[in-house]
């Protein structure tokens, strides 16, 4: 009788998915078998010789089969790592991805240099990614979160509970700030946060197939050049931000001119930078509001 062990399964998991071009296939094997088994990574390789049960190998062939086809990994075990915190994910919201981590770092530094409580705003929160990383590291923010998703926000829900943050992480629903009330919501905020979507009509047609046939195309697709939710956001953002209160907005790889542009236009901000990722790609576009009677000024 042919017996599989987790050491058969990982290898034989990874050639498959390295035939496939699967991203990562080591990693992906040791994620779908983890997940199939219930054991954390670092115990398929102390359980290396268990020989694994045929119910368990049913549910494994599943998953390869579908991991083959390009389905993302993330949603086939229904988690990622993200800011070093674990993250539900489901096929209703984006796949949160590495480059996003920089503008967590610099909503962090920001906070951290201001004197308390701060107030967060965290727009198109999809899955919640960036307003629990947030709270998570600032212990006085409180974060209201929207997104026009309901089944997103209630994955975003999940999330703030697993991680003990419900109370400080208000989920609303609708576009943009549009679910804000005034007076019974906050009007200012320290610090406003958005990775909206912005790939272009041209680049959503060129996506991966593990993106293109998968992800939330609501969550991707921001317009013709990919600006629509940038300008829209531009229309809106003054009179949501402190005086001294910063703007930190995800961009595409070649968006930096066209979005600060769009922002050195509104006359609102003292300092706008465009930061690359690690990559050298545009990635973060920072920008700080000029105090009350405080005139603008561009940077290059």
């Amino acid at each position: 009788m042919n017996e599989w062990t987790i050491q058969k399964l990982l290898n034989w998991t990874s050639e498959y998915l390295t035939q496939k071009k699967v991203d990562s296939p080591r990693l992906s094997a040791e994620l779908l078998l983890s997940s199939v088994l219930g054991l954390k990574r670092i115990e398929l390789y102390t359980q290396y010789s268990r020989v694994v049960e045929e119910e368990y190998l049913a549910k494994l062939r599943e998953l390869v089969k579908r991991a083959g086809q390009q389905e993302p990994i993330a949603y086939l075990v229904g988690k990622t790592e993200f800011y070093s915190i674990e993250f539900d994910v489901t096929p209703d919201c984006l796949i949160p991805r590495p480059e996003t981590e920089l503008l967590v770092q610099r909503a962090i530094e920001f906070l951290r240099q201001r004197a308390g409580p701060h107030q967060v705003c965290d727009l198109c929160t999809g899955c919640g990614t960036i307003a629990v990383a947030v709270a998570r590291n600032v212990p006085n923010a409180k974060v209201i979160a929207t997104d026009i998703s309901e089944a997103a926000l209630g994955v975003a829900a999940r999330n703030a509970k697993k991680h003990g943050l419900e109370e400080r992480i208000e989920l609303l629903q609708g576009d943009l700030f549009e679910p804000l009330l005034p007076p019974l919501d906050v009007t200012q905020f320290d610090l406003i946060a958005c990775n909206p979507p912005y790939v272009s009509a041209a680049e959503y047609e060129a996506l991966d197939k593990n993106v293109k046939d998968y992800e939330p195309r609501a969550a991707l697709y921001g317009g013709q050049d990919g600006l629509d939710l940038y300008r829209r956001l531009c229309e809106q953002v003054g009179r949501f931000l402190k005086p001294d209160g910063a703007l930190l907005l995800e961009i595409g790889y070649q968006q930096g001119p066209a979005v600060k542009d769009l922002l050195e236009k509104m006359g609102l901000f003292a300092h706008i930078t465009v930061e690359k990722d690690l990559q050298k790609n545009d990635r973060v576009v920072m920008a700080i509001k000029t105090l009350e009677g405080t005139p603008a000024t561009r940077l290059i």
